[in-house]
């Protein structure tokens, strides 16, 4: 082996015995610098237990000495990233290379009285780290649902235009789908031997009551009589108006064809209705709705469903109708659950002026409901760990308490908390993750220093 590579090998072994030694002052030559979060926690580590902690080396006559007059009492230093580590001497920690932090016999006092969790800044560091404070207080709240909706056909408008028997279409008036109808307007003509047999029926009826209407057995007039009804409620059942059977009575000749009416005014959805086509007693020829009044059926999700109920008022706005309100009320809620949207269907009647709603339009639905006059925090205060919410209650002097509450509705901003908090008390909104931070980072410590 050449001196070189002895003189080489016993460089390494001298660089590698004095990195430990040397490690913090490196650490700050090169301008290492600890997060927000670890120079926080080294400045607020004051609360573990003073007599806990393995690596806490025998106490010195300069630490456990009485403070002189005005002078605050130091009980130990401690490494601000693993409080189980004390030493009776400051120094640095020889785990991170953080200088190690008193901790102050008063404050270790006043800590040991407060709930787990507790930490405590000073008015500097609230102001370094952003810390900001709300109030719980007493407030109105109403929160706004809403859903989209879709417009669709009161279902009962509806009316179905159809013969109660069999034959054959002549003429047909209403001729495309969309078409607008009026009550009493001609729909179609239809050929039928049975409607044909029957007005011969009521001629022969008429034509014998008048006949027999002197006869000297009155038996004789009331059968005629009894007949000629029977024949006029059976054109009347298969919808021959009275005007048509009176026009049939005046001209004494069944017409060969009967013209049947729209019994309702509306839009034509549904047309089946061909000239000359045969039709039987279920064939459906139109279906007829008056949009006048429309529905909308809006899609309130799960969570939120509660919240409405019948009679409730309802604003509604359309995109295809920019700059016009709407308004409805809550009629009726489906009893079902959609599987597929975890929503469930409300439904709302409206008036349609101009028939400017059209079915399978598209809408935006607001329901507004109060809740009340409930106890809320601001949303930002409540921490959620997913198995219970918490927020940091302000208890003075710098420290902050770690509070579980039990929370409400979200609305405006706001968290409604029923159960945890007064009014007037103060809680932590901005830099609570920080604490939080801290608080966990103390907890832990806490817990292994009492294992050791």
């Amino acid at each position: 082996m050449t001196r070189s590579t002895i003189v080489k090998i016993l460089v390494v072994v001298a660089l590698l015995a004095g990195a430990r030694v040397y490690r913090a002052p490196l650490k700050e030559w090169l301008g290492w610098k600890p997060a927000p979060a670890m120079e926080m926690a080294a400045e607020t580590a004051a609360a573990a237990d003073p007599h806990a902690g393995h690596n806490m080396p025998a106490a010195g006559k300069d630490s456990q000495s009485a403070a002189a007059p005005g002078e605050r009492k130091i009980l130990y230093w401690q490494d601000p990233m693993h409080p189980a580590y004390k030493s009776d001497k400051p120094g640095i920690a020889p785990d991170c290379g953080m200088k190690l932090v008193p901790v102050y016999a008063e404050e270790a006092e006043a800590m040991a009285e407060m709930p787990p969790g507790t930490v405590r800044l000073s008015a500097e560091k609230q102001q370094r780290v952003g810390v900001k404070l709300g109030r719980a207080e007493v407030r109105a709240l109403s929160k706004t649902v809403r859903a989209v909706a879709k417009i669709a056909v009161d279902e009962r408008s509806l009316t179905h235009a159809h013969t109660k028997v069999d034959g054959w279409l002549e003429d047909v008036f209403v001729n495309y789908v969309g078409e607008s109808v009026q009550h009493g307007q001609p729909l179609f003509t239809l050929y039928s031997p049975e409607l044909l047999s029957a007005q011969q029926e009521y001629l022969i009826a008429l034509k014998a009551k008048r006949e027999l209407a002197g006869s000297a057995r009155p038996e004789i007039a009331r059968s005629t009589e009894a007949l000629l009804q029977a024949s006029r409620e059976r054109l009347r059942l298969w919808d021959v108006s009275d005007d048509q059977i009176r026009k049939l009575e005046e001209s004494g000749q069944p017409q060969r064809t009967v013209t049947f009416y729209a019994e309702h005014g509306g839009v034509v959805l549904e047309r089946q209705a061909l000239p000359h086509m045969r039709v039987e007693k279920n064939t459906d020829l139109y279906m007829i709705a008056d949009l006048a009044r429309v529905w909308a059926i809006a899609e309130v999700y799960e969570h939120e469903a509660s919240l409405v109920s019948i009679g409730q008022r309802a604003r509604m706005t359309l995109t295809a109708l920019p700059g016009r309100v709407f308004g409805g009320k809550v009629s009726f809620i489906y009893p079902q659950l959609d599987p597929q949207t975890r929503t469930l269907k409300v439904r709302m009647d409206l008036d349609n002026p101009g028939l400017q709603l059209r079915p399978e339009m598209f809408a935006n639905v607001e329901f507004e409901v109060s809740l009340g006059r409930q106890l809320v925090v601001p949303e930002s205060a409540v921490l959620d760990s997913g198995l219970k919410q918490y927020v940091f209650l302000n208890r003075g002097d710098g420290y902050f308490e770690p509070r579980e509450v039990r929370v409400g509705m979200r609305t405006g901003g706001f968290v409604v908390i029923d159960g945890g908090l007064k009014a007037g008390d103060e809680v932590v909104t901005s830099a609570n993750f920080l604490i939080d931070s801290e608080s966990k980072l103390k907890a832990t410590a806490s817990t292994a220093a009492h294992q050791h």
